[in-house]
């Protein structure tokens, strides 16, 4: 079974000022930006979740 990821929860996953959207900042070849910019890049192995918390817990 495939593992679903959603770009909105990742780290790697962020706004860009210069053209006022959010992209992926890993370096993608061009079959991987085809499936990441047609929504179907399912199991991504970038994927890494933001979780701004996990430092707060580890300090405790």
């Amino acid at each position: 079974m495939k593992e679903k990821t959603n770009c909105n929860c990742c780290i790697n996953y962020i706004f860009d000022e210069e053209y006022n959207c959010y992209g992926c900042q890993v370096d993608l070849d061009e079959d991987e930006m085809v499936r990441f910019m047609g929504k179907s890049y399912d199991n991504c192995p970038y994927f890494q979740f933001n979780d701004e918390y996990k430092i707060v817990r580890k300090q405790k």
